[in-house]
C-alpha cells in the first residue's frame, strides 16, 4: 500500500473517531508501528492532522464528519470486527445498499480496502465521503432531507430514490436487537428506510456490535426473521447464538 493510500485511510479513521491510536492504525493498515509514526509525522507537516501522545487527531476541533456531530464512535473495534465479516457477502458486480449509521461508515472503510467493481447505494453521507475515494466502487448517493446529526438523508424523497434499486445485498446498521422485540431503533426518520430496504433486497444482513445484543430502543423496526443473518464481533457466547437461532436468525 502506497503512502497516499495510507494517508486517505488514516484521515477517514480520524474523521470517524475524532482521535486514533498508533496501534489501531497499525492493525488497520497492516504495517509496522514505525511506518505509522512516519506517516503521521508527514501528515502533520502537511497540516492534515495533529499528533498527540500515542496517536493523532484532527488539527481543528471539528473534522469533516464532526464525529457525527460530537457523538463518539463507541466500540469501534467491535464494529470493525463485525464489518469485516460483511466482506464475505460482497461480490464483483453487486449492487450493495447501506443505510445510515456509524457501523456502516466503518464498513465503508473496509469496502474501500477490499472491494472492487461494485455499486453502493446509500443515504449515509459519511459512507459516501469514504467510498468516493475508492476508484473501484461506484457510489450512488440517495437524496432527501438532510439529518446533520446522523450524517444522512431521510424522508419521502429518500425512500422514493431507494425504490429505483433492487440491491443484491443490503447491510443494515440498527441500534438494538433482542429475542423478544426483534430489531429496534431510536432514529425515527430512519425506520421507513430500513423497512423499505429489507423488503426490496435480495439478501438482508444486519451488522451490529455485540453491545447492542439483548437491548431495545424506542421503536420496533423489524422482526428477527426479516433479516437473513446478523453479523457481530466474536464476543457473543455460543449459548446466546443458539437462542437466537431458535428464533429464526443466525448470528455470525
Amino acid at each position: 500500500m502506497l503512502y497516499h493510500e495510507r494517508e486517505e485511510i488514516i484521515l477517514q479513521q480520524i474523521q470517524l473517531q475524532s482521535t486514533v491510536t498508533i496501534s489501531e492504525l497499525r492493525e488497520l493498515l497492516h504495517v509496522s508501528l514505525d511506518t505509522v509514526r512516519r506517516d503521521l509525522k508527514a501528515m502533520e507537516r502537511a497540516g492534515l492532522i495533529k499528533r498527540v501522545r500515542g496517536g493523532a487527531c484532527m488539527p481543528e476541533a471539528d473534522g469533516v464528519f464532526s464525529n457525527f456531530k460530537g457523538r463518539e464512535v463507541i466500540h469501534s473495534d467491535l464494529k470493525r470486527e463485525a464489518s469485516r465479516k460483511a466482506l464475505e457477502y460482497i461480490h464483483p458486480g453487486d449492487v450493495v445498499a447501506l443505510n445510515s449509521g456509524t457501523t456502516n461508515a466503518v464498513l465503508a472503510q473496509e469496502m474501500c480496502l477490499h472491494c472492487k467493481d461494485i455499486t453502493v447505494v446509500t443515504n449515509n453521507i459519511a459512507a459516501v465521503n469514504i467510498l468516493m475515494q475508492a476508484s473501484g466502487i461506484r457510489v450512488i448517493a440517495i437524496g432527501g432531507e438532510v439529518d446533520a446529526r446522523e450524517q444522512s438523508t431521510f424522508g419521502i424523497t429518500c425512500e422514493r430514490e431507494f425504490g429505483l434499486y433492487y440491491p443484491d445485498v443490503t447491510f443494515l446498521s440498527i441500534n438494538a436487537v433482542n429475542d423478544r422485540d426483534g430489531f429496534t431503533d431510536f432514529r425515527l426518520s430512519e425506520i421507513g428506510i430500513i423497512r423499505f430496504l429489507a423488503e426490496h433486497s435480495r439478501q438482508v444482513i444486519a451488522v451490529m456490535d455485540s453491545s447492542k445484543l439483548g437491548k431495545h430502543s424506542k421503536c420496533k423496526v423489524l422482526d428477527l426473521r426479516a433479516v437473513e443473518r446478523l453479523l457481530m464481533d466474536n464476543q457473543v457466547p455460543d449459548g446466546i447464538r443458539a437462542k437466537y437461532r431458535e428464533k429464526g436468525i443466525l448470528i455470525e
